[in-house]
């Protein structure tokens, strides 16, 4: 297993669009167990593969307070739609940033599992809500899509500003421990 790198807003590799997966093979259950251990160091609810740059249609949500009901989601289509719930919705593409996104209260969903087996199942609360903002990502939405685009902008130059901050503090101490030795 391996921790891997979530891309940020506004990288546009999160806009690309998800590929169905092909191979139920090992180098998928890999994946899977790479996506599981990211999205608990970060910590996170849902990670899609899109937001690790891998275009795969590819999702693991766990809302278990102790990460041991993982639930891996692969090629999902909804099937059905119903209610709707409003929600404050975060994302760890989107660091530190929370609003109201309105979404389905409940769906249901085909899909694969690890194996290939195709599912039908209906989900609602959270983690239809939490099934819905994964699936975007596959399309290449992001949460803050749902936002207008004067918010989106404030979140964009506020993102980009911290990751100057954190790449500057990054190559200060790197400087200093070089000037230390």
């Amino acid at each position: 297993m391996a921790l891997r790198t979530i891309l940020e807003f506004p990288d546009p590799r999160l806009r690309t669009r998800a590929q169905p997966v092909t191979r139920f093979d090992a180098a998928l259950g890999t994946l899977i167990a790479d996506m599981l251990e990211t999205m608990y160091a970060a910590p996170g609810i849902g990670l899609a593969a899109t937001q690790i740059d891998v275009h795969k249609r590819l999702i693991v949500i766990d809302l278990s307070k102790d990460h041991n009901e993982p639930l891996v989601i692969i090629n999902p289509e909804i099937l059905s739609r119903e209610g709707e719930a409003s929600s404050e919705e975060g994302c760890l593409s989107v660091p530190g940033i929370f609003d109201e996104v309105k979404r389905a209260s409940k769906i249901r969903l085909r899909s694969h599992d690890r194996t290939g087996a195709v599912l039908e199942q209906d989900y609602d609360d959270i983690l239809a809500v939490c099934i819905q903002h994964e699936m975007d990502h596959l399309e290449g939405k992001l949460f803050v899509d749902y936002l207008s685009e004067m918010k989106r902008e404030r979140i964009r130059k506020k993102l980009e500003k911290e990751r100057k901050e954190r790449t500057s503090q990054a190559t200060a101490r790197v400087g200093g421990a070089r000037r230390a030795f």
